[in-house]
């Protein structure tokens, strides 16, 4: 797949413990991108963090975490990201989704 120089960045921050029926809404949100053909998608999890409410989760050695901060991070073509967005819109009810401009230096497929 070849992007252009000049794409978006969404990045969904979430929590772990977000679902979307029995699944996590973070995987959810991959295999949404997946399946509209999406450039790629990364999910991240966090050690520390906090939104809205200002709970602080994080991940301590004597201590199991509930609900870590998870960031999926997608990158493609404008137009492929407008498909996404209801989705997101629809089904993140906690969190922030931001997007911004990035300009891709590689892209590329060991073959």
């Amino acid at each position: 797949m070849e992007l252009p120089q000049k794409v978006c960045l969404v990045r969904i921050f979430v929590g772990e413990s977000d679902r979307l029926g029995s699944q996590a809404l973070y995987e959810a949100i991959v295999m949404k991108a997946r399946e509209i053909g999406m450039a790629g998608a990364t999910v991240i999890r966090g050690a520390m963090g906090f939104g809205a409410s200002s709970r602080v989760h994080t991940l301590k050695l004597l201590r199991l975490s509930e609900d870590l901060p998870i960031i999926v991070e997608i990158v493609d073509k404008r137009e492929r990201i407008d498909v996404l967005l209801p989705f997101l819109n629809e089904h993140v009810k906690e969190g922030l989704v931001t997007m911004e401009e990035v300009e891709v230096l590689h892209y590329r497929h060991r073959r």
